[in-house]
């Protein structure tokens, strides 16, 4: 038996207060935010250090995750977070954009600030579809972000759909701050991913129950563009950002600013502001990704009200092709003659823009001031006005930059509708800030923006309108210098459930020379699109482009005047859109309506299927229906295919059952009658 003294009793005592002690220092306080149904929902606790966990009904998505900002001088926003203040708000609104792939998109979430000690604070905002927070700083001095964890953790080895940067050689060495944002995906383990190389953004991690999360980012506004990268984690992601650039050299012929060194921080801070949302959106089914809107929610509202000259649409291209038309009687190229013959194209088929690819400008000067005196600028602008065609000019980043302001106001007094900006190769806080300033100034004397050459979009589409597309796609133009190995096909089944989740992109489809498997070659001067012709006119309708090119030569539309006009009727924004059943990396389907006009597109990958297409979306009724379909004979000849026009009667199944070929597409426009 064990003889209690007065000692003893007081040596307990002080072990239960000491342990207590320990208890409530380790303690972690934590507070719960669910989505307006309750279907998504965030656990964040502030122990040591600021995490989260994500939860999809029952099921946890995100093993507990930290976040945090580096100030440098041993701050470091979410270590140790000392709570001031809580709050909570719920928003339910409608936003009607003016450039978009739906006329009204439902804004409901509920949100959570934590205010912290030492001038910040985090939101986390939960909706239906995903969830999304933000640090914002309430710091008045100027100050530098040296590093930012932002952590993603899975708890096991998922699959995840994984597109690398193609760094460039920069000094040597292969920089993978340095690339085009071009990419395919790979559909591997987490501890698969050995090469080294940060993934970009969108980034999909595949449950294995079939539920995914894309990991995103939104309001991305002078800050660097985030990756990922493996953590110790198991299934763990974590952030990467380019740091901070020290020294630029204009190369390219002066167009493009490569960085030849780098600070050790990321980002120069003026003090408050807030900070880009880091989101996860969760889907159950693949083709919920094909209709999400939570990086156009959660950018930041239009700068201006007045859209009423923001005009979408097509666009007669004439880089993809090199300016190769003929049965002419002129020496085709940069010269006025050329894009006459590209007017008269797209006055015909009332395409509304052509575009001055590179080559109107002096070469090597990086002036944009400078026309090449093969071309009589007032002289094709009054003759496109005539035809009811608007003219867009490409510039490289640097020329742009230069003096953008008065490069804006100089070509729109003259009648120019936008530019195509490229070459910017880089989403460190720089470049950022320079596609913030371009789109400003584009607004600034009402002027289109095209961001080719860039990363992914975060929602500037929504902060200035103007800004009608992005690239960070891999889109055709690869075709005309792609290796044998290339799947485009398969990507194109891919990159609508990843990369378009962003928002638009600058694709350019629409190649009249069409290869199977075994007939596809790579020609610079006279390129090629792999899969059937079919597929070409159905990624129209698959992809999202608010200016959107036709990319083959118009000599080559011309002798196609079928597809040529039924492309060049689709429109390019839309009043609503459902996706229909789909398959990441197999299969996609979707339906548009402008109107009261529906489009319903298909695309498989190699294997040929017939796919059922769910038409309860419409009305009972008869509807006149025009259908591209793959032809009898495109196993051998990737470009025949089948016109119908036809009456369909859509009864109670409404269902309409498709053939795709190998490589196939399959597109049908319904009009009620």
């Amino acid at each position: 038996m064990i003889k209690i003294t007065k000692e003893t009793h007081w040596r307990a005592m002080l072990f239960s207060v000491l342990a207590m002690s320990v208890s409530l220092s380790n303690a972690q306080e934590k507070f719960e935010l669910k989505s307006p149904s309750g279907l998504n929902h965030v656990s964040v606790a502030l122990g040591t250090k600021l995490s989260w966990t994500l939860y999809n009904g029952e099921e946890r998505m995100l093993e507990p995750s930290s976040i945090s900002l580096d100030l440098g001088n041993g701050r470091v926003w979410g270590h140790d977070p000392k709570l001031r203040k809580v709050s909570r708000t719920s928003h339910k609104d409608l936003i009607h954009p003016p450039v978009y792939r739906k006329k009204v998109i439902k804004d409901e979430y509920n949100e959570l600030t934590l205010d912290f000690k030492d001038y910040y604070s985090v939101v986390f905002r939960a909706y239906d579809d995903g969830v999304a927070y933000r640090f914002v700083s309430n710091e008045k001095k100027p100050f530098v972000i040296i590093s930012e964890e932002a952590s993603f953790n899975i708890g096991n080895d998922s699959k995840a759909y994984i597109a690398t940067p193609k760094g460039r050689l920069n000094n040597g060495v292969e920089d993978p701050f340095y690339s085009s944002f071009q990419n395919t995906y790979n559909h591997i383990r987490i501890s698969e991913w050995n090469d080294g190389k940060p993934g970009m953004l969108p980034l999909l991690l595949d449950r294995e129950n079939g539920k995914k999360i894309c990991i995103t980012e939104a309001d991305l506004i002078d800050y660097p563009g985030m990756y990922l990268t493996k953590n110790t984690v198991a299934g763990g992601l974590s952030g990467l950002f380019a740091p901070y650039p020290k020294h630029v050299v204009t190369e390219v012929k002066g167009l493009k600013g490569v960085v030849k060194s780098r600070e050790n921080y990321i980002a120069k801070i003026a003090g408050q502001r807030a900070f880009p949302w880091r989101v996860a959106i969760v889907s159950s089914k693949d083709q919920q990704l094909l209709d999400n809107d939570m990086v156009y929610k959660l950018a930041t509202p239009a700068k201006f009200s007045d859209f009423s000259w923001i005009k979408p649409g097509k666009v007669a291209w004439d880089w993809w092709n090199n300016w190769n038309v003929y049965n002419v009687d002129f020496n085709s190229g940069v010269n006025n003659e050329t894009y006459k013959y590209y007017i008269d194209f797209a006055a015909k088929n009332k395409i509304e823009y052509v575009i001055l690819d590179e080559g109107w400008s002096v070469e090597g000067k990086a002036d944009l001031f400078q026309v090449v005196p093969q071309i009589n600028l007032p002289d094709l602008i009054s003759y496109a006005q005539k035809g009811n065609v608007g003219i867009i000019l490409w510039a490289g980043y640097k020329a742009f930059d230069k003096d953008m302001d008065a490069i804006c106001k100089h070509y729109a007094s003259m009648g120019v509708k936008g530019f195509k900006i490229d070459f910017m190769d880089r989403d460190d806080q720089q470049m950022i800030d320079f596609n913030y300033r371009a789109a400003e100034a584009g607004a600034k004397h009402r002027l289109l923006i095209d961001l080719h050459g860039t990363s992914k979009p975060t929602g500037l589409q929504r902060t200035f309108p103007n800004t009608i597309n992005f690239e960070g796609v891999h889109g055709l133009e690869e075709m005309k210098w792609a290796k044998p190995e290339l799947d485009q096909v398969k990507y194109d089944v891919t990159m609508p459930f990843i990369r378009m989740v962003a928002g638009p992109v600058d694709y350019t489809q629409g190649a009249m020379r069409n290869a199977n498997k075994d007939n596809f070659r790579t020609v610079y001067t006279e390129p090629m699109s792999q899969g059937t012709r079919c597929r070409q006119l159905a990624e129209y309708v698959v992809f999202e482009s608010p200016l959107n090119m036709l990319c083959d030569a118009p000599s080559n539309y011309i002798k196609e005047p079928e597809c040529t006009k039924f492309i060049a009727a689709i429109p390019t924004v839309w009043d609503e859109v459902i996706p229909l059943d789909s398959k990441i990396g197999e299969y996609v389907a979707i339906a548009r309506r402008k109107g009261d006009t529906w489009y319903v597109g298909a695309l498989t990958d190699w294997t040929a299927r017939d796919i059922v297409l769910d038409l309860s979306f419409l009305e009972a009724g008869s509807y006149e229906a025009e259908i591209f379909k793959d032809g009898i004979n495109v196993d051998k000849v990737a470009e025949d295919y089948k016109r119908e026009v036809k009456k369909v009667l859509v009864t109670e199944s409404k269902v309409y059952n498709a053939h795709l070929a190998s490589g196939g597409g399959f597109i049908m426009k319904l009009k009620k009658k």
